[in-house]
């Protein structure tokens, strides 16, 4: 019998999970409408986005709103489904509200909420309202760059003596929005920021066993590299999951942006490290110096972007024999994930993706759903179910 989703061999489950991740996408809709979920789920249920500043309840305030587009965007190319399109879109417009009014844009991370809310449109549909203010948040967050470290800075206020000079691994994944603002305008300020952004993180974010810390200190006037830090890792020199998952797919990506031969080495050190440090069935511990046996938390989040960004770098590589063996640990984490981290029953969880964490030394999200886990394992489904799908990244 010829599947409705997958165009070449599959792995186990995965029209199952497909089928089971659409149904609740599509739930979610109707249960949101144009409202957005809170960062992670609450025993297993999203509440609604909190209030916060001068933001009330369900408002598109912090870095994870896109994931719940990106989602809706996916499941639209998957089916065809207006209702996936049309509740995406309504999204994509007040995605351009947000940088025109210029509400919460004190973030690197407008990469992760630009690509997927309004990037995924343009590419998509031509939608030119999503091209405009795509190029906004570009405009924004080329602000963030500092000379001469040569970096983005990852969080607040520009002027906020804390984080001044601080960039985190995740920043890897918010390139890829200044990459596509130069391929539509030949601006070469934004390729050069990707290309000097990246060869810095290449440079200081590694440890010598080619863990990585999860934040980097520069002075922002010297550009002298300063520390390593965590932020929500175990302790300093611990290797944060999450973080080392982001290396794997952020340095891949900035690969092909740039052609930098020593960011795909940067992926596949980070991909070493990654493998090495998996327990028996696969996926992470939420900080990769816990192994089989401990009690630590899992982050299955951190396993779907994984998967994401081994499938990538295979498709990067220039070795065969390297290619393959990246697809096989991909295809293992993500079979790992469908059978033992999804819901059984998906009507029990508003989260396409369980037992993820947020941030566990803040005891914030611990052993629940989250936006991006769930967005990066649809992510992960949709490339193994359709080798030739075009990422929005």
């Amino acid at each position: 019998m010829t599947s409705m989703f997958t165009e070449t061999a599959a792995i186990a489950g995965l029209d199952r999970a497909l089928e089971d991740a659409l149904s609740t996408v599509r739930r979610n809709i109707r249960t949101f409408g144009g409202a957005y979920p809170d960062n992670t789920t609450t025993d297993d249920r999203y509440p609604l986005r909190p209030a916060h500043k001068e933001f009330g309840v369900g408002a598109n305030q912090g870095w994870t709103t896109s994931f719940w587009p990106g989602a809706q965007w996916i499941s639209f190319e998957l089916t065809g489904d207006e209702e996936f399109r049309d509740a995406a879109l309504g999204h994509a417009r007040d995605f351009a509200r947000r940088v025109r009014h210029e509400e919460d844009l004190d973030t690197h991370d407008l990469g992760f909420l630009y690509t997927l809310a309004s990037v995924a449109p343009w590419r998509l549909l031509d939608d030119e309202d999503s091209r405009e203010a795509a190029l906004l948040a570009a405009d924004a967050l080329m602000r963030r760059f500092l000379e001469p470290a040569g970096i983005v800075q990852a969080w607040g206020d520009l002027s906020d003596p804390a984080q001044r000079g601080r960039t985190i691994i995740d920043s890897l994944m918010n390139m890829p929005l200044l990459t596509w603002a130069y391929e539509q305008t030949g601006d070469e300020r934004y390729v050069d920021a990707v290309r000097r952004h990246t060869a810095q993180l290449r440079e200081h974010i590694f440890r010598a066993d080619d863990s990585t810390f999860h934040t980097f200190f520069w002075d922002a006037e010297s550009g002298e590299p300063l520390r390593g830090a965590t932020e929500q890792g175990a302790f300093d020199e611990s290797c944060w999951a999450r973080g080392q998952a982001w290396g794997i797919y952020g340095f891949a990506l900035n690969y092909r942006a740039t052609g930098d031969a020593q960011l795909l080495e940067a992926s596949r050190r980070s991909a070493e490290y990654f493998l090495r440090h998996l327990p028996s069935d696969r996926v992470p511990f939420w900080d990769l110096v816990y192994t089989d046996g401990s009690d630590a938390p899992r982050d299955s989040s951190s396993g779907a972007i994984a998967v994401c960004g081994l499938l990538e770098l295979a498709a990067l590589e220039t070795d065969p024999g390297a290619a393959a063996r990246w697809t096989a640990e991909a295809r293992g984490i993500l079979t790992s994930l469908i059978a033992n981290y999804a819901p059984a029953n998906p009507e029990d969880s508003d989260a396409l993706l369980l037992h993820s964490v947020y941030d566990l030394p803040k005891d914030n999200g611990v052993d629940e759903g989250t936006l991006w886990g769930d967005y990066f394992y649809l992510e992960a489904l949709m490339r193994v179910a359709r080798p030739d799908w075009t990422p929005y990244w």
